[in-house]
């Protein structure tokens, strides 16, 4: 069992950067792969990227990949997502995601965090 716990959301103009924090309790986070969803108002939750067990392997939204940046701190149990250069349509609440596998896909992830708000103003 894994539970995440995501911070560092908020409210930031568009142009500026984030960087999101997803806490794993227990001591299998270096097993699983991490991943960043988002669902923004209206939409259907989507992928944004993810990063392998062995962080040697990423694989991130197209449209996003100039701007988006996945990492992990195995010692510290915590996956990061750095967001730069933000815009509006980046407003969404983001999800964290712990599986076996490299999917875009949520039936590749077996636990989920509740979340956190990003909110980017023109």
């Amino acid at each position: 069992q894994v539970q995440l716990v995501e911070s560092g959301g908020g409210l930031v103009q568009a142009g500026g950067s984030l960087r999101l924090a997803c806490a794993a309790s227990g001591p299998t986070f270096s097993r699983y792969t991490m991943a960043w969803f988002r669902r923004a108002p209206g939409k259907e939750r989507e992928f944004v990227a993810a990063l392998t067990r062995s962080g040697d392997n990423t694989y991130t939204q197209d449209s996003l990949k100039a701007r988006f940046t996945i990492s992990r701190d195995d010692a510290g149990n915590t996956a990061y997502l750095q967001m730069n250069s933000l815009k509006p349509e980046d407003t969404a609440v983001y999800y964290c995601a712990a599986g076996s596998s490299l999917a875009p896909r949520e039936y590749g992830y077996s636990y989920w965090g509740q979340g956190t708000q990003v909110t980017v103003s023109s």
